[in-house]
């Protein structure tokens, strides 16, 4: 029998997404990251939102298409800081306890998240 993936252990599609439905409106609520949604319309934030689900869905092993840009290109000229880095994975940490998800699942998660900090981060 083989190992389940990350997908499957954090419960598929409809998990992964009620995590980023929880998670984006807490990164827009934010004092010091609200400035990347400020000009941006409900249809963008949408498509933004289903682009996320998508690419964790597929990252975490699910047989779900990505069809966003890599993270580098689609994060060039933002101008994230370190420190809105560190503000992020405080939002994404409260949300994993919001959903409680168990280690070693949260590791995982937390881990593949930081793996793509290098390209995120500009300042």
């Amino acid at each position: 029998m083989s190992e389940k993936s990350l997908y499957e252990r954090l419960g598929g599609y409809d998990a992964v997404a009620a995590v980023c439905a929880d998670l984006l409106p807490r990164l827009r609520a934010d004092a010091q990251l609200g400035r990347f949604w400020e000009h941006r319309g409900d249809d963008g934030i949408q498509r933004e939102y289903q682009l996320l689900v998508n690419f964790l869905c597929n990252a975490a092993g699910g047989n779900v298409y990505y069809t966003g840009r890599d993270m580098k290109l689609s994060h060039k000229g933002m101008r994230i800081s370190a420190s809105d880095w560190d503000v992020f994975m405080g939002h994404l940490n409260a949300t994993l306890d919001h959903f409680k998800v168990p280690e070693p699942e949260r590791s995982q998660v937390v881990g593949f998240v930081e793996s793509t900090k290098a390209d995120m981060v500009e300042c």
